[in-house]
């Protein structure tokens, strides 16, 4: 099953060190699907992190090279939004104001629980 990636998510490897894409696929999601705007976002925030944080961008930067690449401009949460709708898969996510949208428009999103682990709502 397919499922697409928020920035947020694919940093959660660098993070708090879990492997996103074993808990996906423990999760029944093996196709990971990113917006071209998700990469537009990870350029754009790039100069603006230090520390910890730039090297979680890094690390999610590789990361997407294993995803399969959604051509989609505009602001990141609203394409992922849509995307989400058109395609009818779940989204992972930790961004709550998006969570909460998805999930008023009928849409699963996956987060990080208790910082181990994935689960799908």
């Amino acid at each position: 099953m397919k499922v697409i990636i928020d920035t947020n998510g694919l940093m959660v490897q660098a993070q708090f060190g879990v492997d996103v894409f074993d808990e996906l696929a423990r999760l029944g999601y093996y196709e990971c699907v990113i917006p071209s705007a998700v990469i537009d976002e990870m350029n754009a925030i790039e100069k603006k992190l230090k520390g910890k944080d730039r090297i979680a961008l890094a690390v999610a930067s590789s990361l997407s090279k294993r995803c399969h690449v959604v051509e989609a401009s505009g602001p990141a949460d609203e394409v992922i939004f849509e995307l989400a709708q058109e395609m009818n898969v779940p989204v992972f996510t930790n961004d709550a104001q998006l969570r909460k949208r998805l999930k008023d428009a009928g849409i699963r999103t996956i987060y990080l629980r208790s910082k181990h682990k994935l689960e799908i709502d």
